[in-house]
């Protein structure tokens, strides 16, 4: 199924068909500030298994990320970060970055292993953002993988719908996304550094 928005613009009957969809386990695609995103409620874990299928990986191996509505969710999921990386985060987001942080002893216990590390984002896109503060927690997001010479199933929600229609319960219609991804930074070590330069423009890390 693929649900529409009009310029960007997603309405409260919508919302609330997209947060029953995944409070029931569904698997849903949404447009981000970068390419569209592919994701979960985090509270219906056991729909891991189904967005590894479909990546053609096992659960374990998945790049995944946590994507926020703000800031309030570091404390549940990440252990205590200093003032200047809390600084950094807060003064870009939201936006196309990624960070990873420390995991707190609560992510084993979600994805059921010894995950040490989390990825946060908090997308710069009203809809995806609106539907994790309307669903109450973060999405589990992983990226929609396609050949390099088909970028329209990562822009197109019409051709992305076509690809995975009979693998998600719901494809949401924002426009034409990004070709980019985000930019990921690693906040674990004692200086933060760059592991994916994405659209996401950092002018010193010193």
């Amino acid at each position: 199924m693929i649900l529409k928005a009009r310029n960007q613009e997603i309405h409260s009957k919508q919302i609330d068909h997209i947060v029953q969809c995944l409070r029931h386990g569904g698997i849903i695609i949404y447009p981000t500030d970068t390419i569209y995103g592919m994701g979960v409620g985090l509270s219906n874990i056991r729909s891991l298994n189904r967005l590894a299928q479909i990546k053609y990986r096992r659960k374990e191996d998945l790049n995944y990320t946590l994507l926020c509505h703000d800031l309030s969710h570091l404390s549940h999921y990440c252990r205590p970060i200093s003032n200047s990386v809390f600084r950094f985060i807060k003064a870009h987001t939201p936006g196309p970055f990624t960070f990873l942080l420390e995991a707190n002893n609560e992510v084993p216990k979600l994805f059921q292993g010894k995950k040490k590390t989390i990825g946060i984002r908090i997308p710069d896109h009203v809809i995806v953002r609106q539907i994790v503060e309307a669903l109450g927690e973060p999405l589990l997001n992983t990226s929609i993988d396609c050949p390099d010479d088909q970028t329209e199933y990562l822009t197109d929600p019409e051709s992305i719908h076509g690809k995975f229609e009979k693998q998600v319960d719901l494809v949401i219609d924002g426009g034409i996304g990004k070709v980019q991804y985000s930019t990921v930074l690693d906040c674990t070590g004692e200086h933060m550094e760059i592991i994916r330069q994405g659209i996401g423009m950092v002018p010193s890390l010193d």
